[in-house]
Order: C-alpha cells, then sequence, then structure tokens
C-alpha cells in the first residue's frame, strides 16, 4: 500500500530567482524592475545627448542613436546576466566630449580613426581584465581612496544635476554662478528635489520616480514640453557598423589618445563600479565579490560599442537612483537593458522626460553619497587630503579621471615626504607614476 508522503516538495524557484537569486539579496521583481526603471529614466538622456554630441564629429546622427541603444541595452545585459549587478552601462559623457572636440575636431583625426581608437583601448581594457591586472589595481587602492571615489561621484553627479535643472549655469567672471530662478524648467526642478526629498523622508520607496513622472506631466502644462507621438521605426545603423579604422588609429598621433581614453576607462569605469556597488551595500570587506565579472561586462561594451559606432561605453553614475529605489540584483540592469531596446522604437515617448526632472533624483542621491565622509579618519592627514583632493577635484575639472590622478599622486607624494612609504602597496606607485607621466605627457587631462 502507498504511504502518503510527509511533506510537499519545495516549489522549484522560478527563472528569475534562478537567475538573480532576488531572495538572497532581500528584493522581489517588483523591486527590481521599479529600480530599473528609475535608472533607466535618469539616463536615458544619453540617446538624445550621444547622437548630439558625435554629430559634431561628424558621424550621422540617426545612426550613431541606434549604436547608442544597442550597446546601452548589450553592456547592461551583460553585466545583469554575467556579474548580478544593478548597474547599467551606456556611452559616457566626457568621454563622448573628449573623442569629438579633442581627438576629431582639435587633433584633426577623422571619426573613423577616433573609433578604432576606442576599439584598441577596449582591448587592452579587456586585457588587464583577463589577466587580472584590472582587478589588482582595485585591490590595491586604499580604503580612504575608495572612499573618496565614492564621495568624489557624488559631487559630480550633484554638478550634473544642478547643470540639467538651470540652478548652476556658466560665468566667465566666477566661472559657475546661480541660475536663472524665473525659468519654468528650474522651477519645476525646484519642485522635484522637494518632492523627491519629502516622500523620502517619509519612507516611500518610489520616491525617486514619483517625483520624475511628476515634473514630466507638469512640464507639459508649465514648460512648452511637447509631445512628439509613441513609435516611430528606427533609422538604419550602416553608416557607422563596422566603420571603424583600425591602422588610421595605430598612427603615431592616436597613440597618445588611446592611452588617455585607456586610463580614462580604466578609472572612470572601476570608480563607478564601486561608488554604486558600495551606495547598494554589495562591498564585502571593502570589496567587490563578482568585480572580475562587473569588469568583463564593462570592457567587452567598450570595443562592442566601437563597433557599432560609438564612442566609450562605461558603467553609470545614475545607477546609484536604481540602487536607492531599492536595485540589489542584475535583474535591475536587464529591466534598462530591456528599456533601452524599446527605445529604438519609443524614441519620440522617452524623449518626453527632460533632463530637469530627472535632475532632482540625481541631486538627491547626490546628496545621500555624501554621507560617506564620516568614514574618513580625520586624524590622519596623509589619508584625508588625497581623498579630498580627489572628491573635489572630480566635479571642479568635470572628470572622474582627473580626480583620481590627481589623489593617487597627492597620496603617494604625501606618504613618501611624511616617512610613511611603507604604508604604499607597489600598484600605487605604479599608478601614480603613470598619472605623472601623463601630465607631464600632455600638460593635463583633457
Amino acid at each position: 500500500m502507498d504511504h502518503p508522503r510527509d511533506a510537499t516538495p519545495a516549489a522549484k524557484p522560478g527563472f528569475l530567482e534562478r537567475t538573480f537569486r532576488l531572495a538572497e539579496h532581500g528584493t522581489s521583481v517588483r523591486t527590481e524592475v521599479l529600480a530599473g526603471l528609475t535608472t533607466f529614466l535618469t539616463m536615458a538622456y544619453i540617446v538624445f545627448i550621444n547622437p548630439s554630441i558625435l554629430a559634431d564629429a561628424g558621424m550621422p546622427r540617426g545612426a550613431v542613436f541606434v549604436a547608442t541603444c544597442l550597446v546601452a541595452a548589450l553592456g547592461s545585459l551583460i553585466m545583469a546576466l554575467y556579474a548580478n549587478y544593478p548597474i547599467a552601462l551606456a556611452p559616457g559623457m566626457g568621454l563622448n566630449a573628449y573623442f569629438t572636440y579633442v581627438v576629431v575636431q582639435q587633433l584633426g583625426f577623422s571619426w573613423q580613426a577616433a573609433l578604432g581608437a576606442v576599439f584598441i583601448s577596449g582591448l587592452c581594457f579587456l586585457i588587464v581584465t583577463l589577466t587580472g591586472l584590472r582587478a589588482l589595481i582595485v585591490d590595491g587602492i586604499p580604503r580612504s581612496m575608495r572612499i573618496a571615489i565614492t564621495v568624489g561621484i557624488g559631487l559630480f553627479l550633484a554638478i550634473i544635476a544642478l547643470k540639467n535643472a538651470g540652478l548652476v549655469a556658466a560665468n566667465p567672471a566666477t566661472l559657475v554662478t546661480l541660475g536663472d530662478l524665473h525659468k519654468p524648467e528650474t522651477i519645476l526642478a525646484v519642485v522635484g528635489f522637494l518632492i523627491v526629498a519629502v516622500l523620502s523622508a517619509r519612507k516611500v520607496r518610489a520616491a525617486l520616480l514619483a517625483s520624475i513622472l511628476t515634473v514630466t506631466a507638469l512640464s507639459f502644462v508649465f514648460a512648452g514640453n511637447t509631445f512628439q507621438g509613441v513609435v516611430a521605426l528606427p533609422p538604419s545603423i550602416t553608416p557607422t557598423l563596422f566603420a571603424l579604422d583600425i591602422p588610421g588609429a595605430l598612427s603615431a598621433g592616436l597613440l597618445n589618445v588611446i592611452l588617455v581614453l585607456f586610463l580614462v576607462e580604466l578609472f572612470d569605469a572601476t570608480g563607478t563600479l564601486m561608488g554604486v556597488a558600495n551606495r547598494a551595500g554589495l562591498l564585502t570587506d571593502g570589496r567587490m565579490r563578482r568585480l572580475d565579472r562587473a569588469l568583463m561586462a564593462d570592457s567587452v561594451s567598450v570595443f562592442a560599442g566601437a563597433l557599432l559606432g560609438t564612442s566609450s561605453t562605461t558603467a553609470y553614475l545614475e545607477s546609484a537612483s536604481g540602487v536607492e529605489e531599492g536595485g540589489r540584483t542584475g535583474l535591475t540592469a536587464a529591466t534598462v537593458a530591456v528599456l533601452f531596446l524599446a527605445c529604438l522604437f519609443f524614441a519620440p515617448l522617452a524623449g518626453a522626460v527632460p533632463a530637469y526632472a530627472t535632475a532632482p533624483a540625481l541631486f538627491y542621491v547626490a546628496c545621500l553619497m555624501l554621507r560617506e565622509l564620516v568614514e574618513l579618519d580625520w586624524d590622519d592627514l596623509t589619508e584625508v587630503v588625497p581623498a579630498c583632493v580627489t572628491a573635489l577635484l572630480m566635479p571642479l575639472t568635470y572628470s572622474i579621471a582627473t580626480g583620481v590622478s590627481c589623489g593617487f599622486i597627492t597620496y603617494a607624494a604625501l606618504k613618501l615626504l611624511a616617512g610613511r612609504a611603507r604604508e604604499v602597496k607597489p600598484i600605487v606607485w605604479v599608478i601614480a607614476a603613470v598619472f605623472l607621466f601623463k601630465f607631464v605627457e600632455t600638460g593635463g587631462a583633457h
């Protein structure tokens, strides 16, 4: 006679649970998708800004739009499935400006040769990742510098947000000044910040997303935002697909460009990965457990972008907004990937979210990232001063790489001159020397 079973077998975990280990990270599908939507909304501007900047280099705007969407989707999906981190990737701001205004317009190289330089720098990036050298570099970063990178990214995020909100404007006498507070866009950005701050104080999880959607809705009424439809067929990518000129990139004049691209990609991406992971509480003893996988996703995206037809791809600071909404796994990044693919067909709809609608969310996240400063040992000036140099120079030079460069040089110099050189790991000496050489050769970072 058959005996009844003592217990019902446990239900087999679903595909999403097996892939992203949601329960282990204390999250849910709803939370991850909401976080992914928030991240996407804060970085969707890149699908419009990147084509605009690269068009100044002579590249076809429509093809660059498609390349931007595709590489953002590809990079974010690799990060999701291979590294399982809530970090999205897309062509980097700053890197695209260097590509257009320095390499093409100032140095006079063709955009095809510039793409070749991006491709080669991406291969170098991949090699140092595969050999473990990049992880060794990251592991050698002192704790104070890791904190500084997180804080500096927060400050960098803040100045981007304030600029997009119209609260900070250029001034020939003082460099920056207060923007025009009578503009409806600026007023809406202030309202958006108050919304996100109040809702967050009341423990509303979707505070950032609510702020973005509210300001976008108000923009149609008060700021002249126009609705231009929902669906449109994507342009052809043919003009930029595989158009890179690798032989041209290997010419003497572009070798230094390749070095600069490599260094900027290395520290922009690594700094962002560590900063966002730290904000998400995903660091163990100050390290990312799956750092090598995250670095691989980032590396592959760089040369994939060059093949498709866009400047260097990198991990995005705006991922911090999704983390703040509760994103903890790759499902957040996978959601971003799907939305970037949707952008190919829903470009008019995605374009309805103005930069000043996402600026309040970014500025709020930046404020929260500054709390890492309390972790510094303020009694040790050889640790604090380089950390402050790193954090302050990122926004003031509008470059994460420059802040990191000057920070490492200052760290090595102070330790040496203070008679504490033994505290410095060998990789720090190497990094400081490379950056010092770059400054001597170029007269500064572009």
